[in-house]
């Protein structure tokens, strides 16, 4: 199928008529990217709201699949776990799980997270070991780095709108298209940190400070939040250190093709224990200082739906800003 014009025009003519329509539309595009700018500028201040450090926060829960190994709470306010309350009373029969104050009319700070785990064993009196965020004032506070990510990011892209809508030269095509640039990865990156693409288990990294929690932790114990798929996840570690490299082992100590060596074998069958089956468990790392190797590890998720709901928005926002981008690269004849 061919297109003809009817009286024909010279071909330098129709070279010209057809500069000045390109012309037009690339004008007219550049307008109504303005209107496309303001609305992208809309949805990140609905994204970056949901990140918002507004009280009373975010309360998720955390439990291992059909094991008391880790059962609690945490709060997210922004990009940061705090302490939770207890604003159940343990002497009120509640079944519809309705809040109930305590008698004195106050919540009660409650142990965040409980560990029953056969290589930590629970203080005396206890059923389990509790990990309690401090309230003190003083206490660093406990930050989620791919949350702080996110919110730099769409503060990035939220400059980025700004500048292209009232500092740049909103005619100029070659500007636009590099702040639609800019913008693409900007957005792009937030939502890859919240989906935790580009983010490992840096566990190995710098431990907590030892203030965040009260008790503090022991060092035989890695705590590690990060976020995956929208959801916070926990990875909890107990560590023993390995024996010196000089000291040697006898043979009635060395692994047999079983995988279990002599005190693995008498371990298990005194104490009932299974030896370990995660996938770290024969692998050595350097923790603390020192190597280590994981005695048992535990990895439970919580959804978020402020955060499932800022990942929703941000594939929009990222979608429509490729449309966008792809209209001028073609109008542009970028397009390849």
């Amino acid at each position: 199928m061919s297109v003809q014009i009817w009286p024909p025009i010279a071909p330098d003519d129709l070279r010209k008529e057809e500069e000045a329509s390109l012309a037009r539309e690339l004008e007219w595009l550049l307008s109504s990217l303005q209107e496309t700018l303001t609305s992208l500028k809309s949805g990140l201040e609905e994204c970056i709201a949901l990140l918002a450090p507004r009280e009373p926060g975010s309360t998720l829960v955390l439990s291992s699949l059909r094991s008391e190994s880790l059962k609690g709470f945490v709060t997210r306010v922004g990009t940061r776990i705090v302490k939770g309350v207890r604003l159940f009373s343990s002497s009120v029969k509640n079944p519809r799980n309705v809040a109930v104050l305590p008698a004195n009319g106050k919540p009660q700070p409650h142990p965040d997270i409980h560990l029953r785990l056969p290589s930590l064993p629970p203080p005396r009196g206890s059923s389990s070991y509790k990990l309690v965020l401090s309230g003190s004032p003083a206490a660093p506070p406990l930050n989620i780095p791919q949350l702080t990510k996110v919110r730099n990011l769409i503060n990035e892209s939220l400059d980025v709108v700004d500048v292209s809508l009232w500092t740049g030269d909103a005619k100029d095509a070659s500007f636009i298209s590099g702040q639609l640039q800019l913008l693409f990865d900007n957005i792009q990156g937030a939502r890859q940190a919240l989906k935790g693409t580009d983010v490992q288990d840096w566990w190995e990294g710098p431990p907590l400070d030892e203030r965040v929690f009260d008790p503090s932790l022991p060092p035989t114990i890695s705590f590690h939040l990060s976020i995956c798929e929208a959801a916070l996840q926990l990875c909890i570690r107990t560590l023993s250190p390995t024996a010196p490299a000089s000291t040697a082992t006898s043979s009635s100590e060395t692994s047999s093709f079983t995988g279990f060596n002599f005190r693995d074998r008498l371990s298990t069958a005194i104490t009932g224990n299974k030896r370990p089956t995660h996938d770290e468990v024969d692998q050595i790392f350097v923790y603390r200082g020192q190597e280590v190797r994981v005695r048992e590890k535990i990895r439970v998720e919580s959804q978020d739906p402020s955060l499932m709901a800022m990942m929703a928005k941000l594939s929009a926002l990222e979608h429509n800003v490729a449309l966008s981008r792809k209209a001028l690269d073609i109008v542009m004849g970028r397009d390849e």
